[in-house]
């Protein structure tokens, strides 16, 4: 199989799984709410491919310069920790919507500013950066870009339809099973290739 297609497909699952529960969701929900859903998934689109394609070239540098074995240990424990940044939950502040909703000049540029600035240093973008030492730059940029758009856009469409009774804490157990998951695989291959 390509590569481009299966970095292109592990970074779309596991971005899309490290956006469930997330802050971002939280944040497309409410902006769904005060404009048109064609505008705010435009603003996030825009958004996500500037901060993955910062990602990718972060991490990208990394795994060339670095051996993967200890890459992929790293990538293990940073998973693993995902898996309880995931578990501990994420909140969209008041404090947070706010400042968002001061600098709407238009729908897209105050959803895709709030995106930017809301992904800097989160944990997408920091899974960004462990998928891009280990896979090709394209690939990874290309899935982790489509999976939180996608994440974020189920958000949106479930979120208007359901209101406040989506089963958080089982979306958030299920989406830390898969880090969890992701990071023991990561393990597994990390003690192979440093014995």
């Amino acid at each position: 199989m390509d590569a481009v297609f299966i970095s292109t497909l592990v970074s779309f699952g596991v971005i899309f799984v490290a956006e469930l529960g997330d802050k971002s969701q939280l944040m497309a929900m409410t902006f769904a709410t005060r404009f048109r859903i064609w505008p705010v998934l435009i603003g996030i689109t825009i958004a996500t491919a500037i901060v993955h394609l910062i990602s990718v070239g972060i991490g990208y540098g990394l795994g060339v310069a670095l051996p993967t074995g200890w890459i992929n240990l790293v990538a293990a424990i940073a998973f693993i920790g995902f898996g309880f940044w995931t578990l501990r939950g994420d909140e969209l502040t008041d404090d947070e919507a706010a400042k968002a909703n001061r600098t709407a000049k238009s729908a897209i540029i105050a959803v895709g500013t709030a995106f930017f600035l809301a992904e800097l240093g989160d944990k997408t973008m920091l899974a960004t950066i462990t998928l891009a030492t280990d896979h090709g730059w394209f690939g990874t940029w290309l899935g982790s870009t489509l999976g939180m758009v996608a994440a974020d856009a189920l958000a949106i469409v479930i979120g208007r339809a359901l209101g406040k009774r989506l089963p958080e804490k089982a979306i958030a157990y299920g989406a830390a099973t898969l880090f969890f998951v992701f990071g023991i695989w990561l393990g597994i291959e990390a003690v192979a290739e440093l014995t």
